[in-house]
């Protein structure tokens, strides 16, 4: 659905979210296949540490909430190689809540983070990319957001958004020459599934999830998930009638 990418040699990619996990394992395989990483996220010392031994590796740090921090990361890479060929938008976090323990102001802080924060990043390299009228744009979302799941109140809300919002431009941007990836981990061992109190089905290492990224972008794949043997799953169970998806939901979690 997008062109394959045939070498990634001197590729010129942003990483934003890029100093743990999964973020952190995709900048480093790129590195290592030789593509330009610009790594980008809030704390330097974890970029700093992928970045070494990479000549051709740039380090800014950011808050994707903060507008003005991506602009002047975006001038940064600009000035340095003058184009962008791939951005991925990893950087996001993850709040469980129930209904009972509903929390405005961390629900909020959620929605301008894993939403507010991609479309901060969007109104900064959009121009770029129509401008040039090439490259690829890739969003990091969640099964999560395939349908609603126990302990995920706004979490898979903002998941299903980016999901929406992906989807939306691929029918706009794949016209003009950019690519666009929907990527849908399941789950994967990072600092933020760690906290989980509950069995993770199919959990993956976070350098395994990487290597499905990059695979699935070199495809030229829209849609990237992982594991599909979980994923599929999930992806059937959202087309069941309600009563039998609530039932299905209710008996995998006894939530």
């Amino acid at each position: 659905m997008n062109p394959r990418i045939t070498s990634w040699q001197d590729q010129r990619v942003w990483v934003i979210g890029a100093s743990t996990g999964i973020g952190a394992e995709t900048a480093r395989q790129l590195l290592e296949i030789g593509a330009r990483v610009m790594l980008s996220a809030r704390r330097r010392d974890g970029l700093e540490a992928i970045a070494a031994g990479y000549p051709q590796a740039l380090v800014t740090t950011l808050d994707i909430t903060q507008h003005g921090t991506l602009v002047a990361a975006r001038d940064a890479m600009l000035a340095q190689w003058q184009g962008i060929d791939l951005v991925l938008i990893v950087a996001g976090s993850h709040s469980e809540m129930r209904a009972d323990d509903f929390d405005l102001i961390k629900a909020r802080e959620l929605l301008d983070l894993n939403v507010g924060g991609v479309l901060n990043c969007l109104d900064v390299v959009l121009p770029v990319l129509l401008k040039q009228g090439s490259g690829g744009l890739g969003i990091v979302s969640s099964v999560a957001g395939y349908s609603g799941l126990p302990k995920a109140l706004i979490y898979g809300a903002t998941k299903a958004a980016l999901i929406n919002l992906a989807e939306s431009l691929f029918l706009d941007l794949r016209p003009r020459g950019i690519g666009v990836y929907l990527i849908n981990p399941g789950f994967v061992d990072t600092p933020l599934t760690a906290a989980n109190d509950f069995p993770m089905p199919g959990l993956m290492s976070a350098p395994a999830a990487a290597t499905a990224i990059v695979q699935g972008i070199t495809r030229g794949d829209f849609h990237i998930h992982f594991p599909a043997r979980f994923t599929n799953w999930l992806r059937l169970a959202r087309i069941l009638p309600y009563r039998l998806y609530f039932w299905l939901v209710h008996k995998a979690t006894g939530l």
